[in-house]
């Protein structure tokens, strides 16, 4: 087809700025590729594999900007009966300068070329901002329609569970970077996102985030480290509370990937090898800044706006292309010391939040095809919630499940990150449309493992992919049922390892419920032929107290004033204890935790700042402290310097002992479980809850003697005898007796030794 001529292009501008759009518009700049023509995408879209087509590469929706200037975009919307995008020449103040409408190509495919010469002529250039006005059952589309108008308006939601409303501008779900929040510290009104009486007719698109044009492209430069999970040390952090108050990085840099990036060598030499960072997609959090509390705040940023942008926030550089390109240059930056970088991702809800009856915020997915990509009740006019925070993200939907994978493939294959932790995973492993959760393990999380394959056993190529296996309500708990190629944080050694450390005469351990998660968790993770490795081990998280605070309080302290809350929500049920408010003991407790974490089978994981015994004052949900509270303190003190020198050492015993990193669950040669005298645990031993000393040994090149004393007195203990030629030498001691030698060294050892309270002993044959 041949393009229309410049005059022609000059009356069609002339008509889009009077309102007014030509039959044939979507036709300007020829047809998009012919979806028969060529290789499908993994969204069923072509993706044309000529020289210069901007989707050869990366997501295979989206806008993208043709060698020669043109503009194209796809948009996937079963549901939707026209489909118009809105071009802008900056963030926020105008109008759109063109409004056009997409070419529907069948199966919910729409698209449209748009010519160069025609968006010279409307003065867009670059930056080139771009949103979506959508028209469906509920309002039909009417050629007298204009922004601000109720003409072709029906219902706000009907039966079917539609809600498009086109005066709301909504953010292309491909979109690779977004303009700005919806509130901003200069626009803070709500309304005009929202339907129902009073708010349809708003139109939201001068104030409206809008997806920023950019050419997809890979740009990470550096190979990812080969390794395999179960040789990893994960360090959870949050990305701007990791270096917002840390003097030796550069004012400017504080709080941002280039930030996160000067600690690299740090974690390096921490013994960390993988950092893992709470959400990066774009999240509503500028107005953390509106007000010097906690107010409406949203640190953690469990809140996702777009699935393909990088946060502007944490960008230095926060011109269109900044962040993606500063994201890039961190992950780099990290595989250069050798560290993998994994994201947490938040597919199973996003920043609409919930909906019901008339009013509903739309931003993108909602505005789009809301039942296409939320879970509809058995009354369309709500949503399954299994978050505790917004409807279901409809990912049983093959449009949707298409939605995630792309974005998924988009982080690893461009941005080079190396694994995602899921946030509530089992709600993504919804196979459920309408009306009910049931856990699919065969759906949706087979499929991403497939597609992005998990680390093979040298650790060469592949994702590392981390399930949060659980959410709320029935059947929404699934520990340990997680395909192959799936890794899960584990609750059971979690609470296991709190409850022997905290609730000694209340909460009954056994020592052989404590023996299967040192080995790995085998009851959870041997049945399905995954290994230990399925086994994320850690004591504390993001959610919930850090480290130091989990032995200093004996309940949650979240109605504290800022920096340090108010926090809603949070557990009641966090196993702490403040161990009668003795810093010596308490410092004791958590490096007895840590060292169970390092020392057992399976992925340790441990929150950004316990090396260095981080305390947010006992508040165990600080979700909304983006204050001096809840961002990591690098002031040194001798406790924590000791501390820190502490962790070091311990991971570098890990690293250093490969029976301590198995790729297979032991079959009892290669373990022996102790009683403290050194004798073999037998079954009355390890099933007795009276029992609160297990030791055990290990076979391999070097061989290594481990007790753990629970007890709330010193324990004599006695290893087995060492091999002909060989001597036990003591290189851990996590009781407060031994922070005199700092409780990490080779020393000389005599039996039986006195095991103090709540502690562990490590021994190596020399």
């Amino acid at each position: 087809m041949r393009r229309p001529s410049r005059s022609a292009l000059g009356l069609l501008a002339l008509l889009a700025a009077c309102g007014i759009h030509s039959a044939d518009e979507a036709a300007i700049g020829g047809p998009p590729p012919d979806a028969g023509a060529a290789d499908a995408g993994a969204d069923g879209v072509a993706n044309d594999a000529g020289p210069g087509d901007p989707f050869a590469s990366g997501p295979p929706l989206g806008a993208r900007r043709h060698p020669d200037g043109d503009l194209e975009i796809r948009v996937r919307a079963p549901r939707a009966e026209r489909v118009e995008v809105c071009l802008f020449a900056a963030q926020t103040g105008e109008v759109e300068r063109l409004r056009l409408p997409l070419d529907p190509r069948g199966d919910g495919l729409f698209t449209l070329r748009v010519a160069a010469l025609r968006l010279a002529e409307a003065g867009l250039g670059e930056p080139l901002f771009y949103g979506l006005r959508a028209f469906g059952p509920n309002w039909r589309y009417d050629p007298a329609f204009t922004p601000g108008s109720l003409t072709g308006f029906v219902r706000d939601v009907d039966d079917e569970g539609n809600r498009f409303d086109p005066n709301k501008l909504l953010l292309d779900p491909y979109a690779l970077e977004v303009s700005h929040d919806p509130i901003t510290l200069t626009f803070a009104n709500g309304a005009v996102y929202r339907t129902g009486e009073g708010n349809r007719q708003l139109d939201s698109g001068p104030f409206a985030p809008k997806g920023v044009v950019l050419p997809s492209r890979r740009l990470a430069t550096t190979s990812p480290p080969a390794r395999h999970l179960r040789d990893d040390v994960v360090y959870e952090v949050h990305l701007r509370g990791f270096t917002m108050a840390d003097a030796s990085v550069p004012e400017a840099e504080r709080g941002t990937y280039a930030g996160a990036a000067r600690r690299a060598a740090y974690l390096k030499s921490l013994g960390v090898t993988a950092i893992e960072l709470l959400p990066l997609h774009e999240t509503p959090n500028d107005q953390n800044e509106r007000t010097p509390d906690a107010s409406g705040d949203n640190m953690w940023g469990y809140s996702t706006l777009s699935f393909f942008a990088p946060d502007r926030r944490y960008a230095k550089d926060r011109s269109p292309g900044g962040p993606t390109r500063e994201l890039a240059a961190m992950v780099d930056a990290f595989h250069a010391e050798g560290i993998k970088v994994f994201v947490d991702v938040v597919y199973n809800h996003t920043a609409e939040g919930g909906a019901g009856g008339d009013a509903a915020t739309l931003y993108s997915l909602r505005g789009l095809d809301n039942a296409t990509f939320y879970e509809l009740a058995d009354d369309a006019h709500r949503h399954v919630d299994n978050n505790g925070v917004g409807s279901n993200v409809n990912t049983a939907n093959p449009v949707t499940a298409d939605l995630v994978v792309a974005s998924l493939r988009y982080w690893h294959e461009l941005l080079g990150v190396d694994g995602f932790r899921f946030d509530l995973a089992s709600v993504v492993g919804n196979g459920c449309t309408r009306g009910c959760f049931r856990f699919d393990k065969g759906g949706l999380l087979t499929r991403i493992a497939k597609e992005l394959p998990s680390r093979t056993d040298d650790g060469a190529r592949g994702v590392d992919l981390v399930a949060e296996p659980w959410g709320i309500g029935a059947g929404t708990y699934q520990v340990g049922n997680f395909p192959p190629g799936w890794a899960e944080w584990n609750d059971r050694f979690r609470d296991t390892v709190r409850r022997d450390l905290n609730r000694l005469g209340a909460d009954a351990v056994t020592p052989r419920e404590l023996a299967r998660r040192i080995q790995g968790s085998p009851d959870l993770y041997g049945d399905d032929g995954r290994g230990p490795a399925a086994s994320i081990n850690y004591v504390v998280s993001h959610d919930g107290m850090t480290l130091a605070d989990l032995f200093a309080y004996d309940v949650k302290q979240n109605d504290q004033p800022w920096p340090y809350g108010p926090s809603s929500g949070g557990t009641d049920s966090d196993l702490a204890f403040s161990h009668g408010g003795d810093p010596a003991r308490q410092r004791g407790a958590a490096r007895t935790a840590l060292a169970l974490v390092a020392l057992s089978a399976g992925v340790p994981m441990f929150t950004g700042g316990d090396e260095r015994l981080r305390t947010v004052r006992g508040n165990n949900n600080p979700y909304n402290l983006d204050s001096v509270g809840a961002w990591l303190d690098w002031t040194p003190t001798p406790e924590r310097d000791a501390f820190t020198a502490f962790t070091a050492k311990l991971l570098a015993f890990r690293h250093a002992h490969p029976a301590l990193r198995p790729a297979k669950f032991s079959r009892g040669a290669d373990v022996t479980w102790l009683r403290d005298d050194g004798v073999t645990a037998d079954d009355a031993y390890l099933d007795a809850a009276d029992r609160h000393a297990l030791g055990w040994t290990l076979d391999g090149a070097t061989p290594l003697t481990v007790f753990y004393n629970g007890w709330s007195g010193t324990v004599l203990v006695t290893p087995p005898a060492p091999p002909a030629g060989k001597a036990w030498k003591a290189v851990f001691d996590t009781s407060e007796a031994a922070e005199s030698w700092g409780n990490a060294g080779e020393r000389d050892a005599s039996f039986p030794y006195a095991l103090g309270r709540r502690s562990v002993l490590v021994l190596v044959a020399k």
